[in-house]
């Protein structure tokens, strides 16, 4: 499967695109049921809600996402090296792709009631790669609307040189910055269910609100790059990765 020219199109100039009804539902299934073992028994390594938030003062653990998914389930690593998204993505990066396992490389959650707010921001800043050609697939294995925490996108932002005045010290895109005021004003969505596929760019800003329904939201994210675009050697990218042949 390749995308056809208006989505290839859409992809660069907005910096995501989603892609409707790719995966089978018999497959998000299988990966939620292989999920729940995870989750209900907090098997490390795991991000907190309060590990993001930096809380220190609270003994309580809200799951925000299980790390590391690669190397946790022979079903997650069937979606990860899916064949039929794979000329998708080397379309996108104009060259063969290679499965990043440093980031993301996780299931995604949004607690209800418990969940936070995800901020706007740019993947990128916390990679360190030779440039930016690198592509994140979002999996949603369930319904996903504004209400449970779905991926907002600004689009056309990763075309945009930004400044540090821009961005707080954690790298958050501030709110109340009146250039970005403007730019998040023109934030589109896409309400998502099982099976479709969200790709963005790892420029692209994009932010979720809580989960403020009475059901658990939960994704699937990876990250490619593209086969010329090398880790830093001695940073946090410069990890374990598949060759995606």
């Amino acid at each position: 499967m390749l995308l056809n020219n208006i989505q290839l199109k859409e992809f660069h100039e907005n910096g995501f695109l989603v892609i409707k009804n790719f995966a089978q539902k018999d497959l998000c299934d299988e990966i939620l049921k292989a999920t729940q073992k995870h989750i209900e028994n907090m098997i490390e390594p795991i991000e907190s809600e309060q590990e993001y938030l930096a809380e220190t003062n609270t003994t309580k653990t809200t799951l925000r996402r299980l790390r590391q998914v690669y190397d946790r389930e022979e079903i997650f690593r069937t979606w990860m090296t899916n064949k039929d998204i794979r000329p998708i993505l080397e379309q996108i990066l104009e060259e063969k792709a290679v499965l990043t396992l440093a980031h993301h490389n996780s299931i995604m959650t949004k607690m209800p009631k418990d969940s936070s707010r995800t901020t706007w921001h740019q993947d990128r800043r916390y990679w360190h790669f030779e440039n930016d050609n690198l592509v994140s697939v979002w999996l949603a294995l369930d319904e996903e609307y504004l209400e449970n925490g779905l991926l907002e996108f600004i689009p056309g932002s990763h075309k945009i040189d930004f400044t540090k005045e821009q961005f707080d010290d954690k790298t958050n895109f501030l709110d109340d910055n009146a250039k970005n005021i403007e730019l998040i004003h023109k934030a589109a969505h896409t309400n998502l269910e099982k099976g479709d596929v969200v790709l963005f760019h790892c420029r692209t800003l994009h932010a979720a609100n809580k989960n403020i329904t009475d059901k658990a939201k939960i994704s699937f994210v990876y990250t490619v790059r593209g086969v010329s675009n090398k880790p830093l050697k001695g940073t946090r990218s410069d990890f374990k990765e598949v060759i995606l042949d």
